[in-house]
């Protein structure tokens, strides 16, 4: 996770848990170049398709989705589409399943911040309930799961939330033009072009074989 350094600034929020699959992904992708290079000779790297596509495979779906907190508003990029809410119309924050924020004409769910397991939520200690910000709490001061400060849900939501209550504290928030706001999204062409070149390659790499 990238920390801005002031309000203005932007916040990058990955799961935790994406580094490391994309660690193993990439370790497997080297070992079995390597291995294809030292049992057929040089060669064997014009049919490293499938291993590229292995790799490209797991930064698409554990490293290129984010949660990305700015100045104009939260951008959920999630693996197939990108999308932006504006801090004006944001009206709620929730964390049941993931990190979903809610607008006038419907949720959007981000896929960089799932709530937690039943292991997660047993992880989960008084310190990661308490100092959230107010629209974290439920009746009686509970807290939902996926609102612990120690999740991917719950850090994602603070990083939202804390920004979303300091912008409608300081009065930048025009809470009656919610209504006229505009939530755009946009599908992300890029990594999807690359994802599907990988497979197609490795389809005809096992074609020819």
């Amino acid at each position: 996770m990238n920390t801005p350094s002031g309000p203005d600034q932007f916040t990058v929020f990955r799961p935790r848990s994406g580094r490391w699959i994309l660690g193993v992904a990439a370790a497997i992708v080297v070992v079995g170049l390597v291995a294809s290079v030292v049992t057929s000779g040089p060669q064997a790297l014009a049919t490293a398709a499938p291993l590229l596509a292995v790799a490209a495979i797991a930064w698409w779906l554990f490293w290129y989705p984010a949660v990305v907190v700015g100045p104009v508003g939260v951008e959920l990029r999630n693996p197939v589409l990108t999308i932006d809410v504006p801090w004006g119309g944001l009206i709620q924050v929730d964390t049941k399943y993931a990190l979903k924020l809610v607008t006038p004409g419907g949720s959007y769910t981000a896929w960089a911040a799932p709530a937690p397991g039943v292991r997660g939520t047993h992880a989960g200690k008084p310190e990661n309930m308490q100092n959230l910000p107010g629209t974290s709490y439920g009746a009686g001061g509970s807290v939902r799961p996926g609102d612990l400060s120690n999740t991917d849900s719950g850090l994602a939501a603070l990083l939202v939330r804390s920004e979303w209550e300091r912008r409608i504290d300081n009065g930048l928030i025009d809470v009656d033009a919610t209504d006229s706001v505009r939530v755009e999204r946009r599908i992300n062409w890029r990594p999807l072009g690359v994802v599907a070149g990988l497979l197609l390659l490795s389809v005809l790499t096992f074609a020819l074989q």
